[in-house]
């Protein structure tokens, strides 16, 4: 290729008459061939370009843009799975709590129409109040509840009304006093929307009545989670 030794000579004369030549000079001229010549014709005026030979001597003083993409991209993918896992963790103890109070409020609902009986804690022969929580309780997620009401109104969580959820328990004072003033002696699960679920008095059966009521109103005591619902919403809640 004539025309390329003719360049080559032209720039290697030039530069030994200019020996004070820079090195932005140079790169100047191959700025102008590289617009008429291929790369490969260039190639050999790299060697002598002295920006060129210090970059390739010079060790890199740090990661390669590309290698720190991708232990930022790790990073971030180690600390997404992470979140993940905390995140299922959470989904699966809601799950799970979700899972026990649908269980509670639907076998607590199969019973109504079981007639009151004093002492009752069975279904064939009739329930009380706290007979009928405890069977629920037990029955539904194996869980065993004290065997009467006052019992069961002094353990567990105590859940203030705003924040109550199905299958929170629900405490009466109805009686040893006026409009609510006497002990805690009734008991039932609350359902959701104000609504509680329970065996009543003599004469009556299991049956859903509303907090709003005025008998019941007057003689609400609290609300009460039993203990091991109230771990497994913690943990739904705190992950």
């Amino acid at each position: 290729m004539p025309n390329t030794r003719l360049v080559l000579a032209a720039l290697a004369t030039a530069m030994c008459f200019a020996g004070t030549a820079s090195a932005a000079d140079i790169s100047s001229i191959q700025a102008q061939v590289s617009g008429k010549f291929s790369s490969t014709v260039l190639s050999p005026l790299a060697a002598i370009t002295p920006a060129a030979a210090m970059a390739q001597s010079t060790l890199p003083t740090q990661l390669p843009y590309a290698t720190v993409a991708s232990a930022k991209d790790s990073t971030a993918a180690d600390t997404a799975a992470t979140a993940d896992d905390n995140d299922n963790a959470q989904f699966s103890d809601a799950k799970t709590s979700q899972g026990l109070r649908d269980m509670l409020i639907g076998l607590a609902m199969e019973l109504r129409h079981v007639r009151y009986v004093r002492g009752g804690r069975d279904p064939s022969t009739g329930f009380d109040c706290s007979g009928f929580v405890r069977y629920v309780f037990e029955r539904a997620i194996g869980l065993q509840l004290p065997s009467n009401s006052a019992s069961q109104y002094l353990v567990g969580k105590i859940i203030h009304r705003d924040a109550m959820q199905p299958g929170d328990l629900v405490f009466f004072r109805t009686a040893g006093g006026r409009h609510g003033t006497g002990r805690i002696s009734h008991v039932a699960i609350y359902i959701g929307e104000g609504r509680f679920i329970h065996s009543p008095r003599r004469g009556e059966s299991v049956r859903v009545d509303n907090l709003s009521d005025s008998y019941w109103a007057k003689r609400f005591a609290g609300a009460r989670r039993p203990e091991a619902m109230a771990q497994i919403d913690a943990g739904a809640h705190n992950g």
